[in-house]
């Protein structure tokens, strides 16, 4: 229990947690780059827990030049063994109203000018996503959404669009017509990443707005969705705080993502260049040492 290590991904609205006293900002290089921005290190109720600004503090990192590979190797080197992703969203039903929280049990990637993997030179490796999801994690999510008497939903499916423009009406149409809950621009690849690095992920989406099928909301407004960003990143501050305190005791020796490289990586060992073994040693150095 005692190197289980929780790291926060915060969306938009959610770029610091100026409650938490105790502060360290670390500057780490990785492999694939920089991350996002400075990662902030915390101690709360003797917990060593850090927070990431997925657009950098201040909004200024569009979502297609994400550093996800970056951000999750800076995550890796620091120990990190979970991670909460909150992050704002569009609702693509009408139960999910602005302002209610959803915790995603699915995706359906539609991004197609990202980075998707850090196996992607000499070494080739096909981790499973059947469950992207940590089931301990969000019942830890669960719990700590309870305790503040926020309005959700446990489960659902998240469409991760590219961006950074918001949807079509006819796109929006096609992904209500699939059943999905919510749309967003950044869980993916930041959830497959996670998988390869091995790290435990849960995702809280805060509904900011109802997408552009809804007839009274054909237009999205930025004043109107940062409004609500506001009022839910006040609510998902005290969440987190209950999520640092319980994500331990939801901690699952089964989850897929705890040991998924054992049975991922298909290259031949002599065909393994040493420059792609240096390049993975925070996230696949486990295995890739053997």
């Amino acid at each position: 229990m005692a190197n289980n290590k929780l790291a926060i991904i915060g969306g938009s609205g959610l770029y610091d947690v100026e409650e938490f006293k105790d502060r360290e900002l670390i500057r780490l290089e990785t492999p694939w780059g920089r991350p996002s921005d400075e990662i902030l290190k915390i101690r709360f109720n003797n917990k060593e827990v850090y927070f990431l600004p997925r657009h950098g503090r201040g909004h200024f990192i569009s979502p297609s030049n994400i550093n996800f590979r970056a951000n999750i190797d800076a995550l890796k080197q620091l120990g990190v063994t979970d991670i909460v992703s909150v992050s704002a969203v569009g609702s693509l039903k009408e139960n999910l109203h602005p302002g209610k929280f959803v915790i995603v049990s699915q995706f359906i990637d539609r991004t197609f000018a990202r980075k998707k993997s850090f196996f992607d030179e000499d070494i080739v490796a096909h981790v499973s996503m059947a469950h992207p999801t940590s089931k301990g994690l969000m019942n830890a999510c669960e719990e700590a959404i309870n305790a503040e008497k926020i309005e959700y939903q446990r489960g659902g499916t998240y469409i991760v669009m590219e961006g950074p423009q918001f949807s079509t009406l006819a796109e929006s149409n096609l992904y209500r017509s699939w059943n999905a809950d919510v749309i967003g621009m950044t869980n993916m690849p930041e959830a497959k990443l996670a998988r390869e690095a091995e790290i435990r992920y849960a995702s809280v989406s805060m509904v900011t707005d109802f997408d552009c099928w809804h007839p009274d909301h054909e237009n999205v407004d930025v004043k109107q969705v940062i409004k609500v960003l506001l009022e839910n990143a006040k609510k998902a501050k005290n969440m987190i705080k209950n999520i640092i305190n319980n994500f331990e005791n939801y901690i699952d020796p089964n989850d897929p993502a705890n040991n998924c490289l054992d049975v991922a990586i298909i290259t031949s060992p002599e065909k393994r260049s040493q420059k792609t073994i240096d390049k993975l040693k925070t996230i696949a150095g486990r295995v890739l040492k053997k």
